[in-house]
């Protein structure tokens, strides 16, 4: 059957009972219809992988008790039944080996950010896609709303000249104390550097903000000067981060990450400058994006109207005035993959749109951007440059 006549079959690594973003990728992915979920291995539990599958209502026989017999015993299945790709939703040190596993195995993958535990496993991760030709996308949601992709528009169409500044925050304030110590499963990972990886903060929400910098803007970061402080006491990752950035094309920025700051919930926020004008979205109220001008009032445009331009009207879904948030920016994500994943299946060119959603490139990124952030900030913020 063409994959135009049914629905994108996913299975799931991680994402089990008490889980936090395993749900929101399930919800995710199911918002539009495109995509149904067939198979797991939820937990490094057999038991508890099998239970949250029966949570989910999937037959016993797709609820594996490891990744690795859900690879083997899908790739066993028929064509017509099997998955066709694979969204790990597992803390971090567990992102590369169930990847690695479904390429190897010829299923796609959609993977949580950032897209390993270390630099040197996401570039494996990349050489192995560019070997079998096969689909990877990231989850960096916030790229997935309309308006942030308005802005993007709005930087490429030349509106605010060059590009000058980049001012890019995510504060949260929910590590403000030391919750790990507590049993709090989502603050206890985070925060351990054996799970997390070389970043607590920074590799949490900082590659959020890396990577809506980098979107909108179409600018790389070239180098950085970063001061990472754990200020909870005992703490052994960053839980506050102040990085200056240097974009290629001479552009200069500021990003702040924090998770210690008391009050904030996700208040993350961008403000572009260039030569003749500016922007500001906030992800708190996302639907609205300011246009600012040294010679006229600020533009305010609102998500679902009609002046706005192609990629943010193929990605808003309800009329103006109808909220759209965190959910249907996130299933903008796997739609995109899906719509490019059937065009592969069916052996048809994918639009533009279904091409617009984060990559192993974006991945690479961030991996080298925590790398550099965390050696700059062990050698007191001097200017590090990104590796190439």
């Amino acid at each position: 059957m063409s994959a135009a006549h049914r629905k994108i079959r996913m299975g799931m690594v991680g994402g089990g009972r008490g889980a936090f973003i395993g749900a929101v990728h399930r919800m995710a992915a199911a918002l539009d219809g495109q995509i149904e979920l067939v198979c797991g291995a939820f937990s490094s539990d057999p038991q508890r992988s099998k239970d949250s599958g029966a949570d989910l209502f999937l037959s016993p026989e797709r609820c594996y008790g490891t990744f690795e017999e859900m690879m083997a015993g899908e790739a066993a299945l028929p064509a017509d039944r099997r998955m066709d790709f694979v969204s790990v939703v597992t803390p971090n040190h567990l992102h590369f080996a169930p990847a690695k596993a479904a390429l190897e195995h010829g299923f796609h993958v959609v993977s949580d950010k950032p897209a390993t535990f270390n630099l040197p496993e996401a570039v494996e991760l990349g050489a192995l896609l560019e070997r079998t030709g096969l689909l990877y996308g990231l989850t960096h949601n916030y790229t997935g709303y309309p308006l942030v992709k308005e802005a993007r528009e709005v930087v490429r169409s030349g509106r605010l000249g060059k590009i000058r500044k980049v001012v890019v925050e995510y504060p949260q304030g929910w590590l403000a104390t030391r919750l790990e110590e507590t049993g709090q499963k989502q603050a206890s990972w985070r925060t351990d550097p054996a799970r997390s990886g070389a970043a607590g903060c920074l590799g949490d929400i900082g590659t959020h903000a890396e990577n809506l910098a980098e979107y909108i803007t179409g600018l790389r970061i070239k180098e950085l000067a970063a001061d990472l402080t754990a200020f909870v006491p005992g703490r052994r990752l960053d839980d506050d981060a102040n990085i200056l950035l240097r974009f290629e094309g001479g552009a200069k920025g500021v990003l702040h990450a924090s998770q210690i700051s008391v009050g904030e919930e996700n208040n993350l926020s961008i403000r572009v400058y260039g030569e003749l004008g500016g922007l500001e979205w906030r992800q708190q109220e996302p639907n609205t994006l300011l246009l600012k001008w040294p010679d006229r009032p600020v533009e305010v445009l609102r998500t679902g109207m009609g002046y706005l331009g192609a990629n943010a009207a193929a990605n808003t879904r309800i009329p103006p005035g109808h909220p759209e948030g965190y959910l249907e920016a996130f299933a903008n994500i796997y739609r995109n993959f899906a719509n490019h994943l059937r065009a592969m299946l069916d052996r048809r060119e994918p639009d533009a749109n279904a091409l617009d959603y984060p990559k192993i490139t974006d991945g690479i990124r961030g991996m080298t951007f925590i790398e550099a952030a965390v050696e700059s900030s062990k050698h007191n913020a001097c200017w590090t440059p990104l590796a190439s």
